[in-house]
């Protein structure tokens, strides 16, 4: 299955741009590769290109630069997800990803969701990094911590977290990008060319 023609690798279109795919890597909350990454590259639209290539230049004029984690997503990743969450716990990667939840609450509490806006092609994992550094900018938890303290407005961040959240916010939003409550690093393109369907090529 090819990649589809409206779709493109983000580090082409996006100059600058930094990028660790997470579920393409060990590292993530099910604590090996997930189905349908096949390869360490980040896969989008080309609107959402465009509007991270925007995004990246506001970032730039702050001092900062964009690390994606996560950008089209299989849906046969998200079914691995599901199936994961009905395995007996293991406990390798709940106290980094979900300290104080069951797997299972996970689709409850809407931190994975059995259909993702990822799948759509146009939703982003994401977060700043210091230009002058390459040091990622302390926001208070990592990706895919599964927690309230990663809620926007959450207690429990410093202020120099809190104040990294909204800058990402305000340039997420400034660039066409509508944030998604219970994630800080997560931001879906409102004006998105794909909102119905939910694609599932492999990331190759």
């Amino acid at each position: 299955m090819t990649m589809h023609e409206d779709f493109v690798f983000v580090d082409e279109f996006v100059t600058g741009i930094r990028w660790d795919a997470k579920y393409a890597t060990w590292d993530n909350f099910t604590g090996k590769p997930v189905d349908g990454y096949l390869s360490n590259r980040i896969v989008g639209t080309r609107a959402l290109c465009a509007a991270l290539a925007e995004a990246q230049e506001k970032a730039e004029s702050l001092g900062f630069g964009l690390l994606l984690w996560d950008g089209y997503r299989p849906q046969r990743a998200v079914d691995c997800f599901l199936r994961w969450s009905q395995q007996p716990e293991d406990g390798r990667t709940k106290p980094r990803h979900y300290p104080n939840i069951d797997r299972a609450e996970m689709f409850e509490k809407g931190y994975v969701a059995a259909k993702s806006g990822h799948s759509r092609g146009s939703t982003v994992d994401l977060t700043l990094y210091h230009l002058a550094t390459g040091e990622l900018a302390p926001m208070g938890g990592g990706h895919d911590l599964m927690d309230p303290v990663s809620h926007h407005g959450a207690a429990g961040t410093t202020p120099v977290e809190a104040w990294n959240r909204e800058q990402l916010c305000a340039i997420m939003e400034a660039c066409g990008f509508a944030r998604y409550d219970c994630e800080w690093w997560h931001y879906t393109l409102k004006d998105e060319p794909h909102p119905h369907t939910y694609f599932d090529f492999p990331i190759t």
